[in-house]
């Protein structure tokens, strides 16, 4: 155990509970707010925030608190880390990361805070594949490099419904020019470089999940990948979404379907889907 290195995300990496617990990823939550409610995103009932976002109660995000990492930093040294590499949302969405480089200075084993600049499942395979490395033996930089490989070079394609909650959370980064236009036609989102970015806009809903299908398959090409699709909300077409890949991308190695964090979904609006494209390092 003198050499095994932890792995630590945030809870918008929207890793499910058992993939996390089956590779030792702690995950620390990000903080909602629901009117003059504050507590950590995984203990707000979902269809109860959906049902707040559409009625217009305000809601808002904010980090983790410094101790939060502490506590996660000092467990795993119990657990006998010797070193942490902690992955986190994009800098530009979130002060997560600047939260864990507090507590990581006040922590006496070596604490490696990377900076995904992404979020979602990008970030989640980027730290189950840190963890992957980590539980093989792997030593400190082949596990920084497989969690920074993973984030630089996965795909995140989005799905809205209406910009209106990313343009209310201070996340709409470049889709902000598309604010205001003809609500049948519905836009197709990307994280580049840390921020929102426009990709296209299709009208109706079932032609924009089409071409969102038809934008990931071309992104994964021949080469392995691995594949998310995440829903915010009841969208029955999530399975149909997932069925579709499964058929159409060449080399599939593994498809999770998962739920976004109740955070992100606070930013993108009920009716959201997201697909993340993750070649396989």
């Amino acid at each position: 155990m003198s050499n095994h290195v932890a792995v630590i995300t945030d809870s918008t990496a929207c890793i499910p509970d058992q993939l996390a617990s089956q590779w030792g990823i702690r995950v620390v939550q990000v903080q909602l707010q629901v009117g003059d409610r504050l507590d950590d995103e995984h203990r707000f009932n979902r269809p109860e925030l959906i049902a707040a976002m559409r009625a217009g109660e305000e809601v808002s995000t904010s980090p983790p608190e410094v101790g939060a990492f502490f506590w996660a930093y000092q467990d795993a040294l119990s657990s006998g880390a010797s070193a942490v590499v902690s992955i986190h949302i994009s800098g530009r969405m979130s002060a997560t990361a600047r939260a864990a480089q507090e507590a990581a200075q006040q922590t006496p084993v070596p604490v490696h805070v990377v900076d995904s600049q992404t979020t979602g499942m990008s970030l989640g395979f980027a730290a189950l594949s840190a963890a992957r490395a980590a539980a093989a033996g792997a030593q400190l930089r082949r596990v920084l490099d497989a969690a920074t490989y993973r984030s630089q070079t996965s795909t995140e394609l989005l799905y809205v419904d209406t910009l209106d909650y990313l343009r209310r959370g201070g996340r709409i980064g470049g889709a902000a020019a598309w604010v205001g236009t003809a609500l049948s036609l519905k836009p197709l989102l990307t994280v580049r470089e840390g921020e929102v970015r426009p990709v296209s806009r299709v009208p109706g809903r079932r032609r924009a999940q089409a071409k969102l299908v038809d934008l990931a398959v071309d992104r994964a090409g021949t080469r392995p990948v691995d594949v998310a699709v995440v829903r915010f909300g009841d969208d029955e077409q999530v399975l149909d979404l997932a069925d579709q890949l499964r058929k159409r991308v060449r080399d599939v190695r593994d498809l999770v379907v998962a739920e976004a964090s109740t955070v992100i979904g606070a930013h993108v609006g009920p009716g959201a889907l997201g697909i993340t494209v993750s070649p396989a390092g």
